[in-house]
């Protein structure tokens, strides 16, 4: 359903109603497929909690960020709709947020001209030129990424956070639910926000983190790390489409120590505290509570009742998921009546950047 222009005028203004500011919340994922447990916890469960809290809301698949490392086209595209469908089927509704694509290039079977927003990289450009090199230079996940491409790292991952600033500003966003991970190239958004106010004017709002509550999730077979698509240990990650015997299959070989008791201490025993901290996320129990039902159990009898938890939580999500993949028209038109409304509230924006760096 399209937004009615008054209330994209406001969105604008950043005013309901009486002239009443409200929050603007800014977020986006890269399309890796199917999100994993991580990615569900960590972020797309908050999404669903904030668009029935705040009248002004963007979700964005990121597929300009996706290419800072090497992916196949029809890969990528594939992708596309298969984060759009997940994401769809977690409870993301696009009656209550903008829903789409960061950009939104043509292929062979729809032609997305009329549906992209290109002012994301044309901001970037601009924001860049207000960013000093040593300060990217020195991000940890420049010097990580960097690392696994052979020290190597190209000009778009030394400068993707960048992009992420101006995917932000560009809606003058107040608010971007993060990850720990993520809160470093926040605080870059927000001094690139400051730089820029003080060269042209007051005209960006400095955007302020929403941390997520959950703990952060760890590979299954390695948790001193953070549970990721890109592992090379296929039973290190859990799939939200995964199937009940492949979620039970990881949860068996998760690493855990050999001291048989339940307990969460997520320096001394990371592999139990992991497991703990999934079972509480996906059931809404406290680390208290769920010691509590833990009591008696041994380790190996937990994984059980930890993955049993699991395949609850994500039955009816993989169901959803398989329907919404069999009508990719849908998750198309999605993405196009999203890309439409954002470019709506962003163009306006866009064109007194445009005016205030004296490009017109």
């Amino acid at each position: 359903m399209a937004t009615p222009s008054g209330l994209i005028r406001a969105l604008h203004r950043g005013t309901l109603g009486q002239n009443m500011r409200v929050d603007r919340i800014f977020s986006g994922i890269q399309p890796t497929g199917t999100p994993h447990l991580g990615n569900y916890l960590g972020a797309i469960q908050n999404w669903v909690n904030l668009q029935e809290k705040c009248s002004s809301v963007l979700y964005s698949i990121m597929d300009m960020h996706s290419l800072t490392m090497p992916k196949e086209p029809a890969v990528l595209r594939q992708n596309i709709l298969d984060t759009t469908a997940a994401i769809l089927a977690c409870g993301i509704d696009p009656k209550k947020c903008f829903l789409f694509r960061q950009s939104l290039p043509q292929n062979d079977e729809v032609n997305w001209n009329n549906h992209k927003v290109p002012e994301h990289a044309e901001l970037a450009w601009i924001l860049g030129c207000l960013t000093n090199v040593p300060r990217l230079l020195r991000l940890p996940q420049w010097k990580m990424k960097r690392a696994s491409q052979n020290r190597e790292g190209t000009v778009g991952l030394l400068t993707y956070p960048v992009l992420q600033a101006a995917d932000i500003l560009l809606y003058k966003s107040t608010r971007v639910p993060v990850g720990e991970d993520q809160v470093l190239h926040l605080e870059l958004a927000q001094d690139i926000a400051q730089q820029f106010n003080k060269k042209y004017g007051e005209f960006f709002p400095v955007p302020k983190a929403i941390l997520s509550t959950t703990k952060k999730i760890k590979s299954l077979r390695d948790p001193a790390v953070k549970m990721s698509k890109s592992d090379p240990q296929k039973l290190a990650t859990v799939n939200i489409a995964d199937s009940p015997d492949e979620i039970v299959l990881k949860f068996r070989k998760a690493v855990t120590d050999f001291t048989s008791e339940v307990t969460y201490d997520p320096t001394a025993r990371p592999g139990v505290s992991n497991l703990v901290s999934i079972h509480a996320a996906v059931t809404g129990l406290s680390i208290k509570e769920v010691l509590h039902q833990a009591t008696g159990l041994d380790t190996a009898h937990y994984k059980m009742v930890v993955a049993e938890s699991v395949i609850q939580k994500f039955a009816p999500i993989r169901n959803e998921i398989k329907k919404l993949q069999e009508d990719k028209s849908h998750l198309i038109k999605v993405l196009e009546d999203g890309a439409e409304k954002a470019k709506e509230l962003a163009a306006p924006i866009y064109q007194e950047i445009r005016r205030l760096v004296g490009f017109q």
